[in-house]
């Protein structure tokens, strides 16, 4: 492993903006393949940081300035990892459902698909079904991931099932629900592919779904 993939890892969880930036550089000028520095350098380091995040030894103020490291490593890369076509792992369509205007939680799983190298649109917040279903299809998605923070607002994620159902994109998408008042019975239920608690575990999940 080189010293200068291990320092940007380091960097990352340390959430050193700048650094992060100039040592993806500093390793493209040395001739490490980009695949090679955002796999085993940026993701390496998000790896670290979402194992902690789920043993709570960090909290969300952490991983969210390594989330915006880690960004910033993206941003070098990308005109390179775009030259030898290196595609994301897929691509992932993210909102909050109608009638909820949480985002805390949303955005931590999507830094958590990214820090996966997954390609996340993000739709926002409050929505709707039609909504999450044109754009999976638009982005030709292979997950739509939807979070609700309210108990009221938890049937709209059962909606965008039958949406996903009605436009006959059901079978070539997968539906992952998550926040803090839903759980697997209701997951379940609503006839969701998979329920995760926390953003950790989404990304992986995500994961497994697409290899």
């Amino acid at each position: 492993m080189s010293e200068v993939l291990e320092k940007i890892s380091e960097m990352l969880q340390k959430g050193k903006r700048k650094d992060v930036a100039k040592l993806c550089q500093q390793a493209i000028d040395e001739g490490l393949e980009p695949n090679v520095v955002l796999t085993q350098g940026l993701l390496a380091g998000m790896d670290v940081v979402g194992a902690k995040f789920k043993a709570n030894e960090i909290f969300v103020p952490q991983v969210l300035v390594s989330a915006r490291a880690m960004k910033a490593g993206s941003e070098v890369l990308k005109p390179y990892l775009s030259e030898e076509g290196a595609t994301g792992r897929g691509k992932i369509v993210m909102g909050t459902v109608q009638g909820d205007l949480h985002d805390i939680g949303k955005n931590l799983v999507i830094m958590m698909f990214e820090g996966k190298g997954f390609d996340v649109v993000d739709l926002g917040v409050d929505v709707a079904p039609e909504k999450f279903v044109q754009a999976a299809i638009d982005e030709n998605a292979d997950i739509i991931g939807m979070s609700a923070l309210l108990t009221t607002t938890m049937p709209m994620m059962g909606e965008v099932v039958k949406a996903a159902e009605e436009a006959g994109i059901r079978d070539k998408v997968k539906i992952m629900v998550g926040g803090a008042p839903v759980t697997q019975e209701f997951a379940d239920s609503i006839g969701a592919d998979a329920y995760t608690e926390d953003a950790p575990s989404a990304a992986e999940k995500a994961v497994a779904f697409v290899s």
